[in-house]
């Protein structure tokens, strides 16, 4: 546990820097983390801009732990904290672990819609409220670093209107899974 804890307890950025290419599963299911997006606490586009709410509690508590919000009213995202109020949302993964599970699910079989954006994330690894504020350090929660080195994109973040020039949102190069094209890759 304190490794992870380690690993989460600096700024969102350099961590969603360096979750590409780790795997992600839930309960067996998942893959690997091909995008990612931070928000720091001073970021206008972060929820934690304005404070702790019930809404967001997960933010400001101990790094390494999941923070769930619903999107819009319909799909759940799931973030990791890192500093207090920061977080990395996780954008897009490769499907690897589970396929079967994630394609019924989603009610889908193209994998490069399976897990394509943060909401199709959650639905395909079946995170829900549920989830929030959980270790990642234990079940249902299986996180490992890549073995290899990666080359990693940036971009804007997507679907936001504050903060929008931050170079915060990254990918895995060439990746055919992300949620949307990096510019520079």
């Amino acid at each position: 546990m304190q490794e992870l804890e380690q690993f989460f307890n600096r700024s969102a950025v350099e961590v969603a820097r360096d979750l590409i290419g780790a795997s992600l599963c839930v309960d067996g299911i998942g893959g690997v983390i091909v995008e990612t997006e931070a928000y720091m606490p001073d970021d206008p586009a972060s929820h934690s801009f304005r404070g702790q709410t019930n809404r967001n509690r997960s933010m400001f508590g101990p790094p390494a732990h999941a923070y769930v919000y619903r999107s819009y009213g319909i799909h759940w995202c799931l973030n990791f904290v890192c500093l207090p109020a920061s977080a990395v949302l996780i954008r897009a993964l490769q499907p690897v672990h589970g396929l079967a599970e994630m394609e019924e699910r989603r009610r889908v079989s193209d994998p490069l819609l399976l897990c394509a954006g943060p909401g199709r994330v959650s639905q395909a690894l079946g995170i829900d409220i549920r989830h929030d504020g959980l270790p990642l350090s234990d079940a249902p929660f299986e996180l490992k670093p890549s073995h290899e080195s990666v080359l990693v994109v940036t971009d804007r973040r997507i679907g936001i209107s504050k903060a929008v020039d931050h170079l915060w949102r990254f990918g895995l190069q060439n990746s055919v899974y992300v949620s949307k094209k990096f510019r520079s890759s």
